[in-house]
């Protein structure tokens, strides 16, 4: 098959990065995989000790399987550089978006398609994290990245705000990608330093008993639940704290344009929320997989601990008010603005903006508009007003 052909089809499909690698045994993640599990790391994730010998050769998984065709899109938006101060409903950047396995399923599929038509003899499948696939490893063995100290494939262009998908094909390629070679991330510790439970025991090992984003999403776990630092779906902290998340440009596809936004949603609504109104709002979104009973679990600990952390009334914290929005003016302006000023839009020209737009020098939000003076309210009283 003509490597070429097969980038120019991922491309055509919508992926931003395509790499190519024949299929191999990966003995070394085998041995380091089977040593991480006897830990206990694990937890709950009880399906990650199934399937072994297939896990770490696709030869195993798909007959007569030659090359593996490994896709990545970007689907950065703007929480993932992080969530104002305080917040006690953050939800993982992704899960703003469409359900992201039918998605890439279905460009995968118009891939193979087009292979198909190519090359009549092919034969093939195509995965979305829902197989024993070490498809972060397959991605470095491919030259799209390397794995980084939070365990997460780290692209030059677009950070770790990447989805995979992958394509597991019968014939063999006519080029292959050489593998990514080191790693990029030099002496920085932000995403173990950043981590608000120390998940992150060492570099690359990951605690997924401490970890916000097993904790919220994956089967509950016997043991107490962690400070889940204001999550109630999934975690960002590891990847918002990154340089290379920092620096990475906003999504262009606009299959991952945001649906909603968190930060319009409080706890109350969260807690007040039925069943119907749930579906109806986030059906079609990750967050269906924990449901809303989960969600609203995760609200009430992260209302409990805010109540711990709450100083009493008339302490130093009470006598002295801060106004503190660190971390929020960033987010609303790079919602319509790309680094330099540049307008973050997706190639149908339309922006990608939920946000106020703040495109206008001078414009302002609703938020921002003049408050009432009492002069104001007073002019306004009923007993004010001019008789007619």
């Amino acid at each position: 098959i003509s490597g070429q052909y097969i980038k120019k089809t991922a491309e055509n499909a919508g992926f931003d990065l395509c790499g190519i690698t024949p299929c191999k045994h990966l003995a070394e993640n085998e041995s380091y995989f089977r040593e991480w599990l006897a830990k206990g790391y694990g937890s709950s994730l009880e399906y990650l000790e199934r399937n072994l010998d297939k896990r770490f050769d696709v030869r195993r998984l798909v007959e007569g399987a030659q090359t593996v065709v490994v896709c990545a899109v970007s689907y950065k938006n703007p929480l993932g550089e992080g969530y104002p101060p305080g917040c006690r409903t953050k939800i993982a950047s992704y899960a703003r978006n469409r359900d992201y396995h039918p998605v890439l399923k279905g460009m995968l599929g118009t891939m193979l398609e087009a292979l198909r038509r190519q090359y009549p003899g092919l034969t093939g499948r195509t995965f979305v994290d829902t197989a024993p696939l070490l498809e972060k490893q397959l991605a470095v063995e491919a030259g799209l990245g390397w794995i980084g100290r939070q365990s997460l494939l780290l692209t030059p262009q677009y950070g770790s705000y990447v989805l995979l998908g992958e394509l597991v094909l019968t014939l063999p390629s006519d080029q292959y990608d050489a593998p990514f070679a080191g790693a990029r991330c030099g002496r920085c510790r932000n995403c173990l330093d950043s981590c608000p439970t120390g998940a992150i025991v060492a570099p690359k090992v990951i605690d997924t008993n401490r970890c916000i984003s097993c904790r919220t999403i994956e089967k509950e776990s016997d043991s107490a639940l962690p400070d889940l630092d204001g999550w109630i779906f999934g975690c960002d902290r590891c990847q918002s704290c990154c340089p290379h998340n920092q620096k990475a440009p906003m999504h262009r596809s606009p299959h991952f344009d945001p649906l909603f936004d968190p930060l319009t949603i409080s706890d109350r609504e969260w807690l007040a929320m039925s069943e119907e109104e749930f579906l109806l709002r986030f059906g079609n979104t990750p967050l269906a997989r924990s449901g809303l009973r989960r969600i609203q679990q995760n609200v009430r600990i992260n209302q409990e601990k805010n109540e711990e952390r709450a100083p009493p009334l008339g302490g130093e914290a009470d006598s002295k008010p801060t106004r503190n929005l660190s971390g929020y003016c960033p987010q609303a302006v790079r919602e319509t603005f790309r680094t330099k000023g540049q307008e973050n839009r997706n190639p149908t020209g339309r922006l990608t903006a939920t946000a106020p737009d703040l495109r206008h020098k001078g414009s302002r939000s609703p938020e921002s508009a003049r408050q009432p003076t009492r002069r104001d309210k007073v002019q306004n009283h009923p007993l004010n007003r001019p008789r007619v």
